[in-house]
């Protein structure tokens, strides 16, 4: 896995976190984090390489995205809260790994082996909607 690096691309127009066309899996670990990724790499994905996101990178950069004041353009969909409960797992220890899915098939293989490990919360973007994926 690579280290979470926050593109511009990763932002709404508000400059809130939104990843359009990846998962967002947290994970109650760094450990759980990588077997995912082994797990991933031995069902046969071959995708773009999944990110690891730490705790830190959640609380930091992520966090940041979210604007705690009043805006004249308030948000129009849930990326505030999602940003938001990624906080309150993060507080917690967990993680996330960020994978870019390119289709349904794609999306559909790596949530049948995300749903074999300890998740704790999944969330794909895409286009004007966040999927739960749990």
């Amino acid at each position: 896995m690579k280290p979470f690096e926050l593109t511009s691309s990763m932002l709404t127009l508000r400059g809130v976190f939104y990843p359009t066309g990846y998962l967002f899996v947290m994970l109650p670990s760094i450990e759980a984090a990588e077997k995912l990724d082994r797990d991933l790499q031995a069902s046969g994905f071959n995708g773009d390489e999944p990110m690891l996101v730490t705790p830190e990178a959640i609380l930091g950069e992520i966090r940041h995205t979210v604007r705690d004041d009043a805006n004249i353009f308030p948000s129009v969909g849930t990326e505030n809260a999602t940003v938001l409960r990624y906080e309150e797992l993060a507080r917690q220890g967990h993680c996330a790994v960020m994978i870019h899915v390119r289709s349904e098939k794609e999306t559909q293989h790596v949530m049948d082996v995300v749903h074999k490990s300890p998740f704790s919360y999944a969330e794909r973007y895409r286009h004007l909607v966040i999927e739960d994926m749990s």
